[in-house]
């Protein structure tokens, strides 16, 4: 495993992280990837770490908490190897957010209670409306949480490269979240990371798998298991982001399965912008098929230069059923 600093925060950081939205679990009103069982979850982020996997991304709102509470249990004996990071604003996808000074420092302390820590590595603002931060109120909470010792830096995690922009230019955040993928190139069109280098900003890339699609492993006859988010996207999106898969991974010449993930993996890793990628893990098995990713090194350069280009041409954005 290969490592890389989080922008000027001081954080090292796996340059294959974990996403742990997933293992949070179902929560009312609110999907994810079905429901997990914790000893499997457990044995995952142990797997991760032992892989040298050391950078997890979580949040207060993932399972109400839950995810939270599973990486306070996995490694509560082994704190100072890991660097956690999580999100405050949401504490529950059926209420709205509330990006408060007063409901952030009330999340942070609810946060270290279920992480069972007494500082958090990185706290980000989870997708902050444009006036969140245009009125300052929240990253002042972030800083007094710094000078305090609860957090060591902080961030935002946003929806798209334009609020990360934002983010950037109006907050001078120090680090972002954002979506890049083979299928999602937006960072690099936008001149986000461009501007991430020119700052010295850490840059989190998250679905880095396309919600799994770029395993080539989701067909046309998949069926989905309840309380999985993708039963929410139309069939058009489905059947675009599967024959868009076939493409890219026909592009760079990998096959579906751990072939297909680590070429994915792969493309992210050859952006020196990007501090981490965060496919969202559920199993051993997933935490040992990504950090493998490291290992062989970035996609090549002609690689890379393939899926740039298909995505020149070609938009794998339909929308959500119903949409």
């Amino acid at each position: 495993m290969k490592y890389r600093p989080l922008g000027k925060t001081g954080l090292l950081v796996s340059e294959i992280g974990f996403g742990a939205w997933g293992i949070g679990g179902r929560t009312t009103g609110h999907t994810s990837y079905g429901d997990t069982d914790d000893r499997t979850s457990l044995a995952a982020l142990a797997r991760a770490l032992e892989c040298g996997i050391t950078f997890f991304d979580t949040s207060s709102a993932y399972g109400s908490g839950h995810s939270e509470e599973l990486i306070g249990r996995a490694f509560r004996t082994e704190r100072h190897r890991v660097v956690i990071a999580t999100k405050a604003g949401y504490e529950s996808w059926d209420r709205p957010p509330d990006f408060s000074p007063r409901a952030i420092i009330a999340s942070t302390e609810g946060s270290l209670r279920r992480l069972q820590t007494d500082y958090i590595d990185l706290l980000q603002l989870h997708n902050p409306a444009r006036e969140t931060l245009a009125v300052g109120e929240a990253v002042g909470a972030l800083r007094d949480l710094q000078e305090a010792g609860k957090i060591r830096a902080w961030g935002v995690s946003t929806k798209g490269p334009a609020e990360a922009l934002e983010a950037v230019s109006m907050a001078s955040a120090p680090v972002i979240q954002i979506n890049f993928n083979m299928m999602d190139v937006r960072a690099v069109t936008t001149g986000l990371l461009q501007e991430a280098v020119k700052r010295q900003v850490g840059v989190i890339g998250r679905t880095p798998l396309n919600f799994g699609f770029l395993s080539g492993m989701v067909r046309r006859d998949t069926t989905f298991p309840p309380g999985d988010h993708r039963l929410g996207w139309s069939r058009a999106q489905l059947d675009n982001w599967i024959d868009g898969a076939a493409d890219l991974l026909h592009a760079v010449g990998a096959e579906p399965g751990p072939s297909a993930v680590q070429a994915a993996l792969r493309f992210c890793l050859a952006f020196p912008e990007l501090s981490t990628t965060i496919p969202g893990i559920l199993t051993s098995d997933e935490a040992e098929q990504n950090a493998r990713a490291s290992d062989l090194g970035p996609l090549p350069a002609a690689a890379v230069a393939a899926v740039l280009e298909i995505n020149r041409t070609r938009d794998f954005f339909v929308g959500r059923a119903g949409a």
